[in-house]
């Protein structure tokens, strides 16, 4: 039995000693370090985000275009390995598929009825597109939902049973839908979809964002596993809140959303902080 710091199991916790926990952060860090695949993955898709501006000023609005689909790609590439490198090939191939379905099904119906999100429409900028949404956006869903589900086994715990699956699709409902108060008004700032009636928050409705936590919720409900490695997805939790910060803040000139999606995104992640938990569990049997 070999332990691994960054797993959680759906089985009775066994807390590693009180003074392991004062190194929590190196602990995960060398968790993260030791699997030199995912870190070149990582590394690859950190690269492509911080090019994007550069994309941007030297080839205008395709340099854009192409390196935002990059940066989605690089991230599914990235979090479906880190699925697949802790053992978790089935987990892997059931949320590759049913979350970029469930999304895009969820846009369908969102842009033709408007609900649960409100009154939108996505424009031609975001190709290819299928039945009118851009195939990016159900792979977008897909790149955030895990690192959202580890956010949430580390707040709300691994316990078994159906009340603790309900608080951990809440928990990472909110961790999940944080993330969109960087990404709404930044792609309506891009002209990538726009409301029928703008709202409160920097032009989007609040209907959008309880949307947003009913899908998230369900999905987390329907597909969340209740065993994950923690820490790279959680790097990667965090990592999309300082490139989302920087880019805004710097480079897109929307400090609002900036300021309001580090709170958000930032608050979960200090409460997964105040949660921290090292344990020491046995991995997935293999023969």
């Amino acid at each position: 039995m070999r332990v691994n710091l960054y797993a959680m199991q759906s089985s009775p916790l066994e807390l590693a000693p009180a003074d392991t926990k004062r190194h929590w952060l190196a602990a995960q860090l060398a968790e993260i370090l030791r699997d030199r695949l995912v870190m070149v993955s990582m590394g690859i898709w950190v690269l492509v985000i911080v090019a994007t501006p550069i994309a941007l000023w030297t080839m205008g609005q395709p340099g854009l275009l192409a390196a935002l689909q990059a940066g989605v790609l690089t991230q599914v590439v990235t979090v479906l390995l880190v699925l697949v490198r802790a053992g978790l090939l089935r987990q892997a191939l059931l949320a590759g598929a049913a979350v970029p379905l469930l999304g895009w099904l969820v846009e369908v119906v969102g842009q033709a009825s408007g609900f649960p999100f409100g009154s939108y429409q996505y424009t031609p900028l975001l190709q290819p597109q299928l039945a009118g949404v851009p195939v990016l956006i159900p792979l977008a869903w897909l790149m955030m939902m895990p690192p959202a589900w580890a956010m949430a086994l580390v707040i709300a715990g691994a316990q078994p049973g159906w009340r603790a699956r309900v608080r951990r699709a809440a928990v990472a409902a909110l961790a999940f839908t944080a993330w969109d108060l960087f990404l709404d008004p930044q792609m309506v700032a891009w002209n990538a979809w726009v409301w029928a009636v703008p709202g409160v928050y920097f032009g989007i409705p609040l209907l959008n964002f309880a949307g947003w936590l009913l899908v998230a919720f369900c999905v987390s409900l329907l597909l969340a596993p209740g065993w994950l490695p923690l820490a790279p997805l959680i790097m990667i939790y965090a990592v999309t809140c300082v490139l989302q910060t920087i880019g805004q803040l710097l480079f897109w000139q929307l400090a609002g959303p900036g300021v309001a999606g580090l709170a958000g995104m930032g608050g979960m992640l200090a409460w997964a902080y105040a949660r921290r938990t090292i344990v020491r569990v046995a991995e997935p049997a293999t023969n």
